[in-house]
């Protein structure tokens, strides 16, 4: 399954674990194949450096080579297609943009401002648990 991770589902199995531990090992395994572009990836860098999170460098890089070597890199385009209605947030339209370019599966995604568009939007939308079940389905 190739999929689209939002930054917070990223950053919820990399730096908190918790419920969503099995993420991890979901894409090590290559059971799911992350989607990733150059501006995701910026997006990754720029929260993972959050003072909330307390990381050195060195915690960034080891967090990072848990993550991104298991990505699949996909170019966007300049052409960016009409975002769904109603986009309430146009910081998540990389997600969008990204999962269309790559046409993958679908978006995993814990922003409500994301889900929020499940109806409208050119792709399934799932939270963590939603791929969960799709996976041992």
């Amino acid at each position: 399954m190739r999929v689209v991770f939002d930054t917070n589902v990223v950053i919820s199995a990399l730096v908190f674990g918790g419920r969503i531990a099995w993420l991890r090992s979901a894409w090590t395994t290559r059971a799911v194949i992350p989607i990733i572009c150059k501006q995701t990836t910026e997006e990754l860098l720029r929260v993972l450096a959050f003072p909330k999170f307390r990381l050195t460098r060195e915690d960034r890089e080891a967090l990072l080579a848990d993550y991104l070597p298991y990505a699949e890199i996909v170019k966007l385009t300049r052409e960016r297609p009409p975002l769904p209605e109603p986009c309430r947030d146009r910081d998540d339209a990389v997600f969008l943009d990204l999962a269309i370019a790559a046409q993958c599966d679908g978006i995993v995604s814990g922003d409500t401002d994301i889900s929020v568009l499940r109806s409208s939007a050119p792709c399934v939308i799932w939270s963590v648990t939603e791929m969960q079940r799709h996976l041992k389905a």
